[in-house]
């Protein structure tokens, strides 16, 4: 196999050391040294030095959870290229596996050219990252002791769930905090009730006349002050997140690009992208497109397009699930998609509705997303707005396109049609 790079290092990366494995190709002989070195900033800066004493011009190592981070942020100061590539690409032939080995393998796949450097954002990129996705997991556990909450009226006997959509709303809080202070009678707690709630007295009465023990009013105050707490902790990651969005648009106008902010809003024209998914769209895939040589080269980053399983001429249907990608833009995606399927008179509407009949509702919800994907990738290479199709763009397709589909679908309900055309007027 032919080598594209004569001087290069594959590192192996742990929790508390690295294997490091310079290779070099000297009069037709290939040269390797391994050392191990810890993880320290101490021990990285020597690992650093040895690297460019070494002369490599390029050094790739595997993602392993977080700890490959404090190892890019020291070794991007060197004179080499650094690689961090995807340990699914790069897995070595089981049976021989140690850490020496890895590393070098690392490096003779390295040499080789047969590694394929993984997108990795600037620092203020991934600061935002980590914000994002932090608010995002804070939102779930939120969302998790709501759940407790419910569960805990439930073995009283409690059914406010029933009557009211958001149990901590003005009127479900209210209730809650009464309980709490240890009032019983169902229709006090009914009083407490907004004028707009729908269901009727008696309803709420019924739903409210429960058993709450002096455990269950401990557990709502657990529970609820656990939500405060959160809900405290979301709202510094939004004043963190605003400073961190302002610091980028400075950094942007000195520059003379477009800001984070202004794209942002850019992105939000599209149908099901609100104030909060375009930042996190942004955060996760950038602003700069020519990472991604295609739309396709980001819809397969994000996972949201289908493997390839081909073998013998024939092709196994693989689902887009099992296909490893960043599933915090995958998830963000198929949220927006759910909401822009909702919008009448839209392309993506019109797209849902074409492809859930056939292939179902998750596949449908793909699809959408990749498409909504896709256009993000023009409006922020091109830096053009978004444009609807229409909910009637595939009634403008070809007529006898429009022909087959529809003889195709009379034929498996068991008709055989010939379609002769009309015969023109004269």
């Amino acid at each position: 196999m032919d080598i594209m790079h004569e001087r290069v290092a594959g590192l192996d990366v742990h929790k508390d050391m690295i294997v490091a494995c310079a290779r070099c190709v000297a009069g037709g002989k290939v040269n390797r040294e391994c050392r191990t070195f810890g993880t320290t900033t101490a021990a990285l800066l020597e690992l650093l030095a040895w690297l460019e004493a070494s002369g490599c011009s390029h050094v790739a190592m595997e993602a392993t959870g977080v700890y490959w981070k404090l190892v890019w942020n020291i070794l991007s100061d060197g004179a080499f290229e650094l690689i961090v590539a995807n340990a699914h690409h790069i897995k070595n032939v089981p049976g021989r596996k140690t850490d020496v080995n890895d590393a070098t393998w690392i490096a003779d796949l390295l040499a080789c050219g047969l590694i394929k450097a993984s997108f990795v954002p600037d620092e203020a990129f991934q600061e935002l990252r980590a914000l994002l996705r932090t608010r995002k997991q804070l939102t779930g556990e939120q969302t998790r002791h709501v759940q407790r909450i419910q569960k805990t009226l439930e073995e009283g006997n409690i059914k406010l769930d029933s009557v009211i959509s958001d149990i901590m709303g003005v009127s479900g809080r209210k209730m809650i905090e009464a309980m709490i202070a240890g009032v019983r009678n169902p229709g006090k707690l009914a009083q407490l009730a907004d004028k707009r709630i729908k269901a009727s007295p008696k309803e709420l009465y019924d739903a409210l006349h429960g058993r709450l023990t002096q455990h269950h009013r401990f557990m709502l105050q657990l529970h609820l002050d656990q939500y405060d707490a959160l809900v405290a902790a979301i709202d510094k990651i939004d004043q963190q997140t605003n400073a961190a969005m302002a610091r980028m648009d400075e950094e942007a106008k000195a520059a003379g690009q477009a800001t984070f902010r202004g794209l942002s809003q850019l992105l939000q024209t599209i149908p099901g992208v609100g104030a909060l998914s375009a930042p996190v769209i942004l955060a996760e895939i950038g602003t700069d497109m020519s990472r991604f040589p295609t739309a396709g080269h980001l819809l397969a980053w994000a996972g949201l397009c289908p493997g390839q399983n081909e073998s013998a001429g024939k092709r196994t249907r693989t689902r887009t699930r099992l296909r490893k990608g960043d599933c915090w833009l995958k998830t963000t995606m198929v949220q927006c998609a759910v909401s822009a399927v909702k919008k009448k008179d839209s392309y993506y509407k019109a797209q849902f509705s074409r492809l859930c009949a056939k292939h179902g509702a998750k596949k449908a919800f793909c699809a959408v997303a990749a498409s909504m994907l896709t256009a993000i990738y023009h409006m922020l290479k091109d830096g053009v707005e978004h444009k609807d199709l229409g909910v009637s763009y595939f009634d403008k397709r070809s007529t006898d396109i429009k022909a087959k589909r529809l003889i195709a679908q009379l034929a498996k309900l068991g008709y055989q049609v010939e379609l002769p055309p009309l015969a023109q007027a004269a």
